[in-house]
Formats: structure tokens, C-alpha cells, sequence
């Protein structure tokens, strides 16, 4: 138990002091509640083989896929045609499209999709990102509260709400909650942000990349048809490095490339369109095809592409075949998790690999989309769940929890622990916080006789109100530089959001869950 709560507070510090890497912290942790003989072996590497890792990693894949087929900004642009210039309506827009994305694939990957559109919006309304950027980010917090997929936390609560002897908690129960927050969220954004906002420029801003291919037509003078693009057809524009393998070939426009599979459709050397060239150092050359030609043309060492051919397609609006399969595999997800016919992190894990045999993702963007710092991180902390659990951390603490409040009703309990979960969140992972808490609550609830429940609930709202840093979550952090934010920019419009999601755990929570 000493060494639990050694672990635990030096683990605590460290996050808050924020010079080491979290996912790293979190191996640390496991590593020393090994050595210090508070879990076993099994138990200090089971982490790595918990549902909610694997869970956590299809998820990353999914969401990837939506916003690598194009759906994403395909729904941004259906959005930027519809909300016009009025700053309240780009604001509410975004922050339902943040929310409905993020009860789908998750908060980091609701946030990441979005940001471009968001700047692109703020720029065609003439307004700075910082003024659209933490709203975007604050929805997606209570659009994680609308199903079960919003969050592995919401996983983790209705596992731990089964073992403690309640029920699993369903797939849209969440929203009972879900809906009054963002309604609460998007309010208080909406009145109160223009005047606790900042307006700050951003050189950081994603660019807004949705109109490239009209953007280089007009620049080299392309026809009406090679000004066009759909899924299946991409455009680049690549520039002849020094030493180039290139430099000495023959080109013109209209030329096939030596894999038969791109046109040169324009050829400009300082400014001037030429036509039959020697190409030299510098020249710059547009090239069509299909886009898995052109991205593997960009990354041929010979050229350098002015922008990522990758990123210009994530931003197409065009939808095509693999738009279609993306959407039919998580409509399909959803359901599946819906009914509960299958564990969750079976069929996320399945709805994954069915998008990569679909090619709608390549292997190696499957891999590059999951992020295994967030998986280290989820790993390593549950074995100091189980040490607080297994060593009696959680019941000493839960003593100490009923002997100041033990003669208070439980909501005054529930009090005292959704306070321990808004503090903690906001300096380290929300995830991390949850594994910390919950086995106390738990204990809490058995010591008392009162239903898990309401204690899973209120803890998972606590979890997602973490508004007042940008190190609170990766969303938070994920909006900073593209708008500009400072450290104590977040707390302003932070602070009464964090107060609804309290009020709402503490009242709205038991009400709907009783003990």
C-alpha cells in the first residue's frame, strides 16, 4: 500500500510537472509498481493486452479513414456553403459538427479532423481561429458524452460499473447527460465567448487546402478539364530539387511519366510557362492522376512536393467509392456496438481491418494514424488501478472519504470525488484520472451500500470537463498553436463550463442514476 501511494503521488507530480513525456511516465509507473512488489508480473504488463488498448487503437483507424477519404471535409464544406458569414451560426455549426463527430470517433480525432475546417471557416468569416478553436474543442468534451464510443473512459466506467455489481451502461445512455451538457456548452460559448475569447493571430493555422486544385489551375493556366478533380483523380505540384535524378530529363505538357500513370499537365521555370524543357534545378512541374500515383510521386526523392499531396486529398470534397465504404463500415459499427452483440473492441478492432482490406486506408496510414503514446499511456496506467484496488489503497482512502463525509449524504460524497476528478484532469490525462478515481468511487459505493452507478456516471462527466489547461487533453493541445493560445487562455471561458459539467454530475447524475 506505501509503495502504491508513493507511486501514485510521484506520478502525480511528474504529469503536472509536464517535462516528461506522459506516455513515458506511464511506463515509469508500471515499471515501478513492479519493482516495488505492488503488482505482479501478469499484472504490470496486462495493460498492454486490455480490451480498451485495443479498442482504443481500431478507433484510431476508423477516424482516420473518415477524414482520409474525404469525409470530413466533405461535411465542413456542406457546412461553410450553409452557415454563411454570422459568427453565432459558423459557431454553433462547428461545435455540433465537433460533438456529433466525436460521439462517433472520439475527441482526439473529432478535434484533429476539424481544425483545418475551423480556421478555413474563421477565415472566410473574418474572424481569427482563436475565437472558433476552443469552442470546436469544448463541444467535442461534451459530444463525448452522447454514446458510448465518445470515449475509452465511457468503456472503462460501464466495465468497471458491471464489476462493482451495477449494470453496463448502453450505447446512447450516455446522452441523458450528453445532450443537457453540449446544450449548457455550446450557450455559454456562444454568448460569453466573443467577450472572454482572445483575438490572436496564428502563423500555425492549417491551411485551408479545399480549393488547391482551382488555386493551381488559375496559377498555370490549366483548361476547364484539367482544372477538375474527384476521388480517384489527383493533382500536385513538385519542384526540382539540386541533384535531382530528374535533372537533365526531356518533358513537355501532355507527356505521360515513365510509370504511365501521370500526366505533366504544366512546366514553369521561374515564372514562365515553357513548353519541350531540359528540366533544370528549380523548375516546377504540375502533375495529374490518380492520387496513389501522384502521393507516390510526391515522395520520390527526386522532386519536392509544394504541398502534401495527402493532405490536399483528406480536404477533397468529392466523395467516391472509398468515401462510401468508410461511411457503410461505421454505420455498421455503431450498430453493432449499439446492440452489444459483440465486444466493442471486437468489432472496432473488425471494423479496422475491413477498412484497410477495402483500401480505404493503406497499412501504412493504419499505422501512422494509431497513436501509441495515447496506448502507452492507457497501458501503463492500469496497473496502478489494480495496485490502488488490490493493495488497499482504495479502501484507506475511501475510509478517509467516509470518516470526513461518512455522515453526509451521498451526493456529498459524490461531491467530494467529482471535485478530486476536475482537479486532476486538468493537469494530467483524463483517462489516466478516471483509472486513479474509479476504484476509489467504487469502494466508496460498496463501503456505503449505494449503487455504482451514479459514482461511474459523475466521475466520466468530471473527466470530460477538463477546460482549464491545454495540457488537460490531446484535444486541448491539438488547437494551441493553430490558435495562437497561451497557457492561461483556456481557464477563462474554461471556468463555467467546468462548473456546469460539476453541476450536472452532482445534480442532474443522481437524478437519472439514483443510489
Amino acid at each position: 500500500m506505501i509503495s502504491t501511494f508513493a507511486v501514485l503521488g510521484l506520478s502525480i507530480i511528474v504529469f503536472i510537472w509536464n517535462k516528461v513525456s506522459p506516455a513515458l511516465v506511464a511506463l515509469g509507473v508500471a515499471l515501478a509498481l513492479y519493482f516495488a512488489g505492488a503488482v505482479s508480473f501478469e499484472q504490470a504488463i496486462a495493460g498492454f493486452g486490455d480490451p480498451i488498448v485495443v479498442y482504443l487503437a481500431g478507433l484510431f483507424v476508423v477516424s482516420d479513414a473518415l477524414e482520409a477519404t474525404g469525409i470530413t471535409a466533405w461535411a465542413g464544406s456542406q457546412l461553410a456553403g450553409k452557415v454563411g458569414e454570422k459568427r453565432s451560426r459558423v459557431v454553433i455549426a462547428l461545435m455540433l459538427l465537433s460533438a456529433g463527430l466525436t460521439a462517433l470517433i472520439s475527441v482526439n480525432g473529432a478535434v484533429a479532423a476539424l481544425v483545418p475546417v475551423a480556421a478555413m471557416l474563421a477565415t472566410r468569416t473574418g474572424q481569427p481561429p482563436s475565437k472558433v478553436l476552443i469552442p470546436l474543442a469544448f463541444a467535442a468534451h461534451a459530444g463525448s458524452m452522447l454514446t458510448l464510443l465518445g470515449t475509452p473512459i465511457n468503456v472503462l466506467v460501464s466495465e468497471l460499473s458491471v464489476q462493482a455489481g451495477g449494470r453496463p451502461f448502453g450505447f446512447f445512455e450516455f446522452a441523458l447527460v450528453g445532450i443537457p451538457l453540449l446544450t449548457g456548452t455550446i450557450l455559454l460559448c456562444l454568448f460569453l465567448g466573443p467577450k472572454l475569447l482572445p483575438a490572436h493571430a496564428s502563423s500555425s493555422a492549417p491551411r485551408d487546402l479545399s480549393r488547391h486544385v482551382q488555386t493551381l489551375a488559375a496559377a498555370y493556366g490549366l483548361d476547364e478539364d484539367s482544372s477538375k478533380v474527384s476521388y480517384s483523380d489527383g493533382i500536385t505540384e513538385v519542384l526540382i530539387p539540386p541533384r535531382s535524378e530528374f535533372i537533365g530529363d526531356i518533358v513537355f505538357p501532355g507527356m505521360l511519366t515513365e510509370s504511365k500513370q501521370l500526366v505533366v499537365s504544366a512546366i514553369h521555370r521561374q515564372g514562365e510557362a515553357l513548353g519541350r524543357a531540359k528540366l533544370q534545378a528549380g523548375d516546377v512541374l504540375v502533375l495529374r492522376g490518380g492520387w496513389d500515383a501522384v502521393e507516390a510521386k510526391a515522395a520520390h526523392p527526386g522532386v519536392l512536393p509544394v504541398d502534401s499531396p495527402e493532405q490536399v486529398r483528406r480536404q477533397a470534397v468529392v466523395l467516391g467509392p472509398r468515401s462510401y465504404v468508410a461511411a457503410a463500415v461505421l454505420v455498421l459499427m455503431c450498430v453493432v456496438l449499439a446492440t452489444g452483440l459483440v465486444p466493442a473492441a471486437i468489432t472496432v478492432l473488425a471494423a479496422a481491418g475491413v477498412l484497410v482490406l477495402a483500401r480505404t486506408l493503406s497499412v501504412e496510414q493504419a499505422q501512422r494514424s494509431i497513436s501509441l503514446p495515447t496506448l502507452v499511456i492507457v497501458a501503463g496506467m492500469i496497473p496502478l488501478s489494480t495496485a490502488i484496488q488490490t493493495s488497499g489503497a482504495a479502501e484507506v482512502i475511501a475510509a478517509g472519504l467516509m470518516k470526513y463525509l461518512g455522515g453526509s449524504s451521498p451526493r456529498i460524497m459524490l461531491l467530494g470525488i467529482v471535485i478530486v476528478v476536475m482537479l486532476l484532469g486538468q493537469f494530467i490525462s483524463n483517462l489516466a484520472t478516471v483509472l486513479i478515481v474509479a476504484p476509489i468511487a467504487v469502494a466508496v459505493a460498496q463501503s456505503t451500500g449505494v449503487s455504482p452507478m451514479p459514482m461511474m456516471m459523475a466521475i466520466t462527466v468530471a473527466g470530460a470537463a477538463s477546460f482549464l489547461t491545454p495540457v488537460a487533453t490531446a484535444g486541448n493541445l491539438m488547437i494551441q498553436e493553430p490558435g495562437g493560445y497561451s497557457f492561461g487562455d483556456y481557464w477563462k471561458l474554461g471556468l463555467p463550463n467546468l462548473l456546469l459539467f460539476g453541476l450536472v454530475a452532482v445534480v442532474l447524475v443522481p437524478i437519472i442514476w439514483p443510489f
